[in-house]
């Protein structure tokens, strides 16, 4: 169990000022939250990043980040570093998980969107649609009230995409869909007999071209292995196949659509880029977007 109060003794880790778990504890959110709890009047509810990581969703990268939190107005709150409230005229919709009370997934979103971008926010909607914890119409109904975050929300809602199966197949399809390319994700393909040659994470519509994420995972011999049988037999029915690493979504997106627009025999146009440029540059992907969502959480940027 949690302890509030002040202690000396080495069987107490500290969690926050006042706030500490017994070192035998696993380091679990949900114990570290059990513990803020103690702090928090019974109305309080987790939300925003921390009700995201609470459900498993995937993050837009590992940042250091406070626990949020949203109270009614009417009830008094802590002052502590390292925790983020906002006030409500009345209490926002929540769930039970683990014990906590936890803002329901459109709620997240929404809370969310009022400190990410919309790259972030994609990553977030992506996995909330993929694990049916919400859906779109839900969202949609959170994102139409008048609150702050709202009009971000409403605009990545028609970017999602529950058939995603990793964080950076979304960034994969918004790099796409931003410089205005129709793809479709999870694409069965068959060869000429009926037989199924490969499911593509992204299919550039009208063309015989797929994009795929290769992460870590492909480096395992096995994987290679299939990954090698899967290619020859995309070639053999005269499909192409180009994967991509996240440092090459990151850094190399000019490269990526000059490919894309001579596939496609579209003009080079630099607005394009400037578009994805600019959403890599306001999310938690890059440098600047942690230091920007630092800023306006308090919390010191990485190095400091």
């Amino acid at each position: 169990m949690p302890f509030r109060g002040t202690t000396r003794s080495r069987r107490w880790r500290r969690v926050a000022r006042g706030l500490y778990l017994p070192r035998g504890v696993s380091p679990t959110l949900a114990a570290e939250l059990a513990a803020w709890r103690l702090i928090l009047p019974p109305s309080a509810v987790f939300t925003s990043l921390t009700a995201a990581e609470l459900r498993g969703w995937w993050l837009p990268a590992a940042v250091e980040h406070p626990v949020f939190v949203a109270v009614p107005r009417s009830d008094a709150h802590p002052q502590r570093l390292g925790l983020l409230v906002t006030r409500h005229p009345q209490a926002i919709p929540a769930d039970e998980i683990d014990g906590l009370s936890v803002a329901s997934p459109a709620e997240t979103l929404l809370t969310t969107a009022r400190y990410l971008s919309v790259l972030d926010l994609v990553i977030l909607g992506d996995s909330a649609l993929r694990l049916q914890t919400c859906t779109v119409e839900e969202l949609t109904k959170a994102a139409a009230q008048r609150r702050r975050g709202a009009p971000l929300l409403r605009t990545v809602i028609p970017l999602l995409d529950g058939r995603s199966e990793s964080p950076w197949e979304s960034v994969l399809r918004v790099l796409h869909l931003t410089a205005g390319i129709d793809v479709e994700p999870q694409k069965q393909i068959y060869d000429d007999w009926g037989r199924f040659v490969a499911r593509a994470d992204l299919w550039l519509v009208g063309t015989r071209r797929i994009h795929e994420y290769d992460g870590e995972v492909h480096r395992d011999l096995a994987v290679h292995r299939n990954d090698l049988r899967r290619d020859r037999r995309l070639v053999e029915i005269d499909w192409q196949r180009i994967g991509f690493t996240s440092s090459q979504l990151i850094y190399e997106g000019a490269s990526i659509l000059a490919g894309v627009d001579q596939l496609l025999g579209r003009r080079w146009d630099p607005r394009r880029l400037a578009r994805w440029e600019a959403l890599l540059d306001a999310s938690l992907l890059r440098p600047s977007g942690r230091a920007r969502a630092a800023r306006r959480w308090s919390v010191p940027p990485p190095g400091h």
